[in-house]
């Protein structure tokens, strides 16, 4: 009888394109996967360690899959499965913890622990390797539905920010070859997915450690133009990238590009350059206004999110309101607010200042106001105007929903006929939850 395996993943858009390529092995190996909801001979976490909130959650996603079957299989990947794999595997029901390299080989461990005669149930067996020897590259792409797939291109990070585990949890810098990329572009398009999603740690790096060096072989920027070239994709999106990084000859392309939508996801962290130094990030907010005044230059119409943390260490008031200010006057588009917490092993968590949680918590609140009103803008903005949306598959109280080329989403009244398809709208107006409304252009599929 076929085997079950599911899979839970926690964390950002590289942890779902590594947990689907992991999940494709286990089908290769003749599994048969599953929803983390259904009872499976064998549940995989992919943890993630960027908050404390995704620690936390370990325990009770452990519970969940118990509960499922108590006679399970339990095994920990990802971050906080290499930053803390004792931690993990003292929880109650764990079986195996993998570390940074040791979780594309997962498989292996699972036959080898399964074959032996005796084995001692929940005793969280570890094997991680030193972060330094994290330094080849594992290419992997995710398809979370039928509309978008997340591509890896990079993975690592050389950057020391203050308050990041990433480095310690993924070790250096390093790339896919570009021949590979293209050739997973390829792969995905060939499946009838229309958006691809390019993600890693630090995708702005891209061609650092692509065969094994240093020295880049390939810059972001010839990446971007030779996937404009992959024949059968019909939008391509950048996940996120860091200021310094993003160049303009890169905003100028995308502006022309045939399958670049008009989307930038730029992390900022703070609006205080006495914050952003003690950050220790690689740019000051000037870059950064330099950034988005060049992005509306070419396209006036694009999506622009900002990654900010509340309640570094340090962060005064007038260090808070500086970067409230800074924000509510930038021409952005959304924010993604994260509290700081604090991390073992990083500089940050030393450090003198420390900011009250409560503060932390009121702080955090201001700015997620100040989200919804700039997305508000944004939307009101749009009114009127034409864009293309791509559909997606899920029927959410009898409509449906998608994704404008610069991210609006928007609702229809539900038709299947529609998932997975392009069509050339006009925004109408908005809902009261938010989303918008559209006319059809025309009936026509646009691709």
């Amino acid at each position: 009888m076929e085997k079950k395996v599911a899979f839970y993943t926690l964390g950002c858009k590289l942890n779902f394109s590594e947990t689907s390529t992991i999940a494709r092995n286990f089908q290769e190996e003749g599994f048969e996967r599953v929803d983390f909801s259904e009872v499976a001979d064998m549940y995989v976490i992919n943890t993630c360690s960027v908050t404390d909130n995704a620690d936390k959650r370990f325990k009770t996603i452990v519970k969940q899959a118990q509960k499922a079957n108590p006679d399970a299989f339990v095994a920990a990947i990802g971050c906080y499965a290499q930053l803390k794999p004792e931690e993990l595997a003292a929880v109650d029901g764990v079986d195996l913890v993998l570390g940074a390299t040791e979780k594309f080989k997962i498989t292996d461990y699972i036959n080898d622990i399964l074959s032996r005669p005796e084995r001692n149930r929940g005793m969280g067996e570890i094997h991680s390797c030193e972060i330094e020897d994290a330094d080849f590259y594992v290419g992997s792409y995710a398809i979370g539905d039928r509309t978008r797939a997340f591509l890896k291109v990079q993975d690592g990070c050389d950057y020391k920010c203050t308050y990041c585990t990433i480095p310690l949890a993924r070790g250096i810098s390093r790339s896919d070859t570009l021949d590979n990329v293209l050739k997973n572009a390829a792969e995905i398009s060939a499946q009838g997915i229309k958006e691809i999603v390019l993600t890693g740690v630090n995708i702005g790096d891209y061609g650092k450690g692509e065969f094994g060096n240093k020295k880049h072989e390939h810059t972001f920027l010839e990446l971007v133009k030779a996937l404009d070239e992959v024949d059968g994709i019909h939008r391509l999106r950048i996940s996120s990238i860091e200021p310094n990084l993003l160049k303009n000859e890169t905003i100028d392309f995308v502006a022309r590009s045939n399958c670049f939508v008009p989307h930038f996801h730029i992390p900022l962290q703070s609006g205080s350059d006495a914050i952003l130094k003690l950050m220790r990030r690689r740019y000051l907010r000037n870059l950064y206004v330099e950034r988005v005044a060049r992005i509306r230059e070419v396209m006036p119409h694009a999506c622009i999110g900002v990654d900010v943390i509340v309640g570094f260490p340090g962060e005064t008031d007038e260090h808070f309101l500086e970067t409230y200010h800074f924000l509510n006057e930038l021409d952005i588009s959304y924010l993604h607010v994260f509290t700081y917490s604090e991390r073992d092993n990083t500089t940050a968590a030393n450090m003198d200042g420390v900011v009250p949680k409560n503060i932390r918590s009121k702080r955090s609140k201001m700015l997620r106001g100040l989200s919804a009103k700039k997305r508000r803008a944004f939307y009101e903005s749009q009114i009127e105007t034409e864009r293309t949306v791509l559909f997606e598959g899920e029927n959410k109280e009898g409509y449906i929903r998608g994704f404008t080329e610069n991210y609006i989403k928007v609702k229809t009244p539900w038709n299947p006929s529609l998932v997975n398809t392009l069509h050339k709208i006009e925004l109408s107006g908005i809902d009261e939850d938010g989303l918008m409304r559209l006319n059809f252009v025309n009936d026509e599929v646009e691709v």
